[in-house]
Order: C-alpha cells, then sequence, then structure tokens
C-alpha cells in the first residue's frame, strides 16, 4: 500500500526548475510525514488500553444477607373508648403524654348512674332492716295487742251464739215507740207549716226546714223497726260462722308473734337482702366504667373527642374512619418494632433472635439494629403474591430515634458464603438472554465473558460459573460496546 502512495506522487506534483537532488529530497520528506501518521495512528490504537478501568477478581467469604422495606409501628396500638355510650366530662391527657398501666386519663358524665345509685342504697338498707325484725322477733307490744283483739272476737262469737237478751229486745220496743212519737209529732208540725206558708206567713225556707224534719224521724222509725226486727228474730247462722272465722284468724296471728319468724321467711329476707346487693353492685360498676384507665403503659398517640363530645364503645384496635364518633383516643405502647413482609421463599431463612440491621430515610448514613421477635404463623396473600410478616425489635438506642410510620430497609443476616468469586457490581452487564463481563486478555483486549450470577453483597456479585478467579474484568464496557448499545455472546464451539 506504502509502495503505490509513492509510486503515485509524482504523478500529482508538476515542480518547474527543481531537478535531481531536490527531487529526491521532497520524496524523502513526504515518506517521513506518511509515516509519522501511520505510526501515530498504530500508537494511538494501542495507547486506548491504558484507558481501561480493571478490577481484580476477588475470593473471599462474605455474609449473605435477605434485604426487604418496612415501617416503624408500635408493639401494640389501640383505640380506647368507654363500656357505655355517653359524654366525655374530662380529659385528663395530651397527644405525646405517657401514661402507665391504670391511670384514668378520660371520665364520662355519670349524673344518671349517681341517682340509680342512691335508689339501690335506699332499698338494700329497707331489706336489711325487714331482716333484723325477723331475726329478732316481735315485741311484746304486738304480742299483748293481738292478745286483746282475740279476746274481742271470742266475746263477740259468744254473744251472738246466745242470743238476744229480753232486756235487748224491751230496749229496742221503747226506742220504737220513741221514734214512733216523734214522727207523729214533726208530721203535724208539717200540716202546720203548709198551711201558714199557704196563708204566706213564712218562706219556703222554713217550709222545706219543717219537710226534711219529718223525713229524717220517718228513717229513724223504719231503723228502730229493723233493730227490733232483728233482737226478735235472733242471730243469724253466717253471722256466727263469720265471728268464728275472726276468732280463727286472731288466733293464728297471736300463736305466729309468740313463736316467732318461719326459717323460710328469714331465707326469703336473705335472698332479697343479696338480690339488692347485686343491683348496687352492677350501678357501683358502671359508675366507676366511667372512668377510662390505660390498660397498659404507653404513650398517647392521638386524641379524637374533646370535653363534651358523645363517644360510644369501640372494638377497632387502631385509627380509622369512624375512630373520631367510636373512640376517646388511640394508646401506643412505649417500644416500637419493624415490620417487614418478607416472600414465602426466604422465610426459611428466618428464626427468632436473628440479628436485623436497618436504615431509616430520615437518618441517611445511619444504621440501626435489632432482632427478629415474631414470625407470623400464617401467610397472607396480596395480588397473588405470598408472604409472612416478620417482626423485628429495635434495641434501646435505636429506639430513641426511630418513631412510628418511618420507612426502613432492614437487612437480616441469613449466613455466609464460603470462598465465593466476586466482581464489582458495575463490571457485571447485563442482555434479556444472559449476563456477561468483559475480562481482559493476555495481549490487553478485552472479551466478554458470559457468566452465571449469586448473590449481592454490598457492592459486589458472586460469579456461580464462567470466571476462574484470576480474571482481571472491566468496570466500565469498552467503546465498541458503548457504541453498540451492548455486547453479542461468542458463538459456542461446534462439536
Amino acid at each position: 500500500m506504502l509502495s503505490k502512495f509513492v509510486s503515485a506522487q509524482p504523478m500529482n506534483f508538476k515542480l518547474k526548475g527543481l531537478k535531481g537532488p531536490w527531487i529526491k529530497f521532497g520524496l524523502l520528506f513526504l515518506l517521513v510525514l506518511i509515516g509519522i501518521r501511520i505510526g501515530g495512528g498504530l500508537l494511538r490504537g494501542r495507547s486506548s488500553q491504558t484507558e481501561f478501568l480493571t478490577e481484580s477478581v476477588e475470593q473471599k467469604t462474605v455474609p449473605i444477607y435477605i434485604t426487604a422495606n418496612g415501617t416503624v409501628n408500635p408493639v401494640r396500638s389501640i383505640n380506647l373508648s368507654p363500656k357505655s355510650s355517653g359524654l366525655v366530662e374530662t380529659l385528663l391527657v395530651e397527644e405525646g403524654n405517657r401514661v402507665a398501666k391504670g391511670q384514668v386519663i378520660a371520665i364520662m358524665d355519670d349524673a344518671n348512674l349517681q341517682g340509680e345509685l342512691v335508689q339501690m342504697q335506699g332499698q338494700l338498707a329497707q331489706q336489711e332492716a325487714n331482716l333484723d325484725r325477723l331475726v329478732a322477733g316481735e315485741r311484746s307490744e304486738d304480742i299483748a295487742s293481738a292478745e286483746a283483739a282475740l279476746a274481742e272476737a271470742i266475746a263477740n262469737l259468744q254473744e251472738l251464739q246466745n242470743g238476744n237478751r229480753t232486756e235487748d229486745i224491751a230496749q229496742a220496743s221503747a226506742r220504737l215507740e220513741q221514734a214512733q212519737a216523734t214522727l207523729q209529732q214533726r208530721e203535724a208540725t208539717w200540716s202546720r207549716y203548709q198551711e201558714l206558708y199557704t196563708a204566706g206567713a213564712i218562706s219556703q225556707e222554713e217550709l222545706e226546714q219543717k219537710r226534711t224534719d219529718r223525713d229524717v224521724a220517718r228513717a229513724q222509725v223504719n231503723e228502730t223497726q229493723e233493730a227490733l226486727t232483728l233482737q226478735t228474730t235472733g242471730t243469724r247462722p253466717e253471722q256466727i260462722r263469720q265471728a268464728e272465722a275472726r276468732v280463727e284468724q286472731q288466733r293464728q296471728t297471736l300463736t305466729a308473734l309468740r313463736t316467732g319468724s318461719r326459717v323460710e321467711d328469714i331465707d326469703q329476707a336473705q335472698g332479697q337482702i343479696q338480690a339488692a346487693q347485686g343491683t348496687l353492685q352492677t350501678v357501683q360498676t358502671r359508675i366507676q366504667d366511667t372512668q377510662v384507665t390505660a390498660p397498659f403503659d404507653g404513650v398517647i398517640s392521638q386524641i379524637y373527642a374533646e370535653i363534651g363530645s358523645f363517644v360510644s364503645p369501640s372494638t377497632s384496635g387502631g385509627g380509622g374512619i369512624d375512630a373520631s364518633s367510636s373512640s376517646i383516643l388511640m394508646l401506643s405502647s412505649s417500644r416500637n418494632q419493624v415490620w417487614v413482609n418478607l416472600p414465602e421463599s426466604k422465610i426459611a431463612n428466618i428464626q427468632l433472635g436473628q440479628p436485623v440491621t436497618f436504615k431509616a430515610d430520615a437518618f441517611p448514613g445511619e444504621t440501626f439494629r435489632g432482632e427478629v421477635e415474631h414470625i407470623a404463623s400464617q401467610a397472607a396473600v396480596s395480588q397473588n403474591v405470598t408472604s409472612f410478616e416478620v417482626k423485628v425489635a429495635i434495641d434501646e438506642q435505636s429506639a430513641e430515634q426511630l418513631k412510628i410510620g418511618m420507612n426502613v430497609e432492614a437487612q437480616f443476616e441469613v449466613g455466609n458464603l464460603e470462598q465465593a468469586l466476586l466482581v464489582p457490581n458495575a463490571a457485571v452487564v447485563k442482555r434479556t438472554d444472559g449476563e456477561g463481563v468483559n475480562v481482559l486478555k493476555r495481549d490487553g483486549e478485552p472479551q466478554i465473558q458470559p457468566i452465571q450470577t449469586g448473590v449481592t453483597s454490598g457492592s459486589q456479585t458472586e460469579i456461580v460459573e464462567g470466571l476462574d478467579g484470576d480474571e482481571q474484568v472491566l468496570i466500565s464496557p469498552p467503546p465498541e460496546q458503548r457504541r453498540s448499545g451492548g455486547f453479542a455472546f461468542p458463538p459456542r464451539p461446534t462439536e
């Protein structure tokens, strides 16, 4: 090629006045320039090898990690609400306050319950007084009164049984005659007053008064006539039976007073006292339940209700849309955890007590530590992905910085990879049909080498197949791969 170039030069130059040595000198100068240009190109081609950034394949034992995203959550969190619906009368805490188990944090209105309490206390006192009376027995005054009533009933019965005396009949006849005389007198007066009224001597009122007097006298005659008839006829059998019943009733009353209270009556009174005590205790418990207390040590993370708000009992375990109407506040435990969902394929590598490190977006560059505290016994399926929830306990130093709701990246140390071949992550070139690395050959030229990768540990990737361990790999692809946008694997040897 060079000879062709040189032989062609005299055809392109017309040198007037130059002969002999000048022509030879000019040709030599052109040859020198062409040689410098070609040699410079070759030197530049060889010097491009110095632009390759390489790193040796490393063989060492590295820890294996499982990485997953998670969030900081309290170990326990509940919405606190009263046991009965009502109005919030007093609120004793604010958001961020720490409370102890059993501490009163809110008080509900109990005005209606206080009225029921007084009523139940009165009923219990009444039942207790009744029992005391039954146990102590009847008073002597009550017994004496019962004895007198029995004696009176017996005397009345005897009188009815003996019949009416002659003296009684005579007295009844005399009363009848007297009543009849009075009636005759008043009828005469009535007749005389009628004449006077007709003559205009008296008023209508005076006439009516005399007629009333006559009617009263006539009624007295009828009454005394009936009394005389009863005295003459004698006592009827039904009257005697009624008197006998009264005597028996009074006798039983007296016997009961002398005997004292029956065991059955005392037992019944004691049962009534127990019932009253139970009702009173129920009211007292309801009053006590108006004081909402903390079920465990924790922090007030959110308040939903204010004084005067109407709230109802709630069974939910966390905040929600209806929390403001069914709860007073949210209480979270003082201790937090990191909650992570791990795929089913990785859960077998997780054990209780296993150390975990994690990083938080809020604290770049800082590393926190903990250990596995809980592994869910049942998987959860979301969008056709099966996973298990793992809860990581946070050490005390980390817990002071991490807040509820922070996002973290957790790393679970699951073992070591013994004597693994490692290359920088940047050296691995990926395509849809495989992965490879650019290996520097003995002549200084790069060559793509297909590989099979394993785990990634920090900034390095494990090479399972494709390298021997003594190679130099390129950190960045050569220029031809950059221009072509990738690489092609060398064809497999034919058998």
